[in-house]
Formats: C-alpha cells, sequence, structure tokens
C-alpha cells in the first residue's frame, strides 16, 4: 500500500524530542539568548520575489497560502534558511471556529516552528488567539521574556475585532511578559497606546499596504 501523510500519524518528525506542555501538550520552543529584529519581512507567497534575504519570511495570508509548510516542512527548511528568520505559521484562530480546530492550529503553529529551531532557523513565535477561550492553550509553548510577533493584518476592522484583539494582546503581555514585540499591520494608538511602556513594539508595514498604499 502506497504511503500517505495520514500513515504518519500527526507529522511525528516535526516534534521528535519536544517538551509538550499545558493541558493540551503544545510543543515547547526554546528561549532565545539573543534577539534578532529584522529590518523588514515578506510573505511566504512572496519570497521568490526578493534578493535581499536579509529578512524574515511570514505567513500572514489566507492559511490555504501556507498550507505546504504544514504538510511537507522537511521540504523548505533549505529555502527558508537562507533567511535571517521565519516567523513560525499564522494558523488561524477565529472566534467562530470550533475550540478543537484552533488547538490543532496552535499546536500545528508551535509543532513548525520548533522543528525549523532544530534544523538551526531562527523562528520568532507568532502568537494568535480568538477569545477569551483560547487564553487557556493559545500562549502554551511559548518562552517568557522573549522575542514574539503579531499581526493586525484582516484582526481589526470594526469595533467587535478591535476589542478582542486588545484583550488578548493584554493576555498575551500578561503572560508571556515578552521583551520585544514585532507587530505587522498597522498599528493604531487606540490598541497599542496602553502597553507602550511594557514591552518594546517593533512595527512592520504590510506588503499589501507598501504595495498598494493605505492601511489594509
Amino acid at each position: 500500500m502506497s504511503k500517505t501523510i495520514i500513515d504518519d500519524g500527526f507529522a511525528s518528525y516535526l516534534v521528535e524530542g519536544a517538551k509538550f506542555v499545558g493541558k493540551y501538550q503544545i510543543p515547547e520552543l526554546s528561549k532565545h539568548d539573543t534577539f534578532i529584529v529584522p529590518h523588514d519581512m515578506i510573505p511566504f507567497d512572496k519570497r521568490n520575489c526578493v534578493i535581499d534575504k536579509d529578512l524574515a519570511v511570514n505567513f500572514y495570508m489566507h492559511d490555504k497560502m501556507f498550507k505546504q509548510i504544514l504538510t511537507a516542512t522537511k521540504k523548505y527548511i533549505g529555502e527558508l534558511s537562507q533567511f535571517k528568520c521565519v516567523i513560525s505559521p499564522d494558523c488561524s484562530l477565529y472566534r467562530d471556529m470550533p475550540l478543537c480546530i484552533q488547538i490543532i492550529n496552535t499546536y500545528l503553529n508551535r509543532a513548525v516552528a520548533y522543528y525549523m529551531q532544530k534544523q538551526g532557523i531562527y523562528v520568532i513565535p507568532n502568537i494568535r488567539w480568538g477569545d477569551e477561550r483560547s487564553f487557556e492553550f493559545c500562549f502554551d509553548g511559548v518562552p517568557k521574556n522573549d522575542i514574539v510577533c503579531i499581526s493586525t493584518y484582516g484582526c481589526i476592522q470594526g469595533c467587535e475585532n478591535k476589542y478582542y484583539f486588545k484583550v488578548g494582546l493584554r493576555r498575551m503581555i500578561q503572560v508571556l511578559n515578552p521583551k520585544i514585540v514585532l507587530i505587522y499591520g498597522s498599528m493604531p494608538d487606540s490598541i497599542f497606546s496602553e502597553f507602550s511602556t511594557l514591552t518594546r513594539f517593533v512595527h512592520y508595514e504590510s506588503y499589501l499596504s507598501k504595495i498598494k498604499g493605505g492601511n489594509k
């Protein structure tokens, strides 16, 4: 019988040797000895459009655009290793998504990040949350007092989305106490000014904003 991805269960090679933490056994990432703050970022699907490799590769796009990094991670290690650093996959945690899928997506974020770290890639954890229910697991596996990355891209349109984003940002800072928070997308004072004395924010304009202009 031909081998399929199902035969490996859950791509166990990604987490070989990992320590699992929290109620849902999320893979734990290694803490950084030094902080690398990239001068810019490039989306995964645009990585071949740049000559400059002194960038961070991010996955702030629709999940289907980077599904291959979840199912065939090994294939992209050599290519991603050429870049300065990689932001861990931004697997969606929508508030109306079943909680079991949110847990799985958090696991995949950390599992791929853990594997990349083992291959020598400097990985900055991407933090994603939904509503308060996700706080039970969405920060698990991320070292405290470290560097993390978040995105507002497509996440803060309308009052309700802004509310949940700010609530999650507040909890993330409380739980992880990050020394540096990279922000991809718009950075309105109405959300971020409250936390400006608690951590160092580094802002990156989204790729579409740079190409088309304006906040996307």
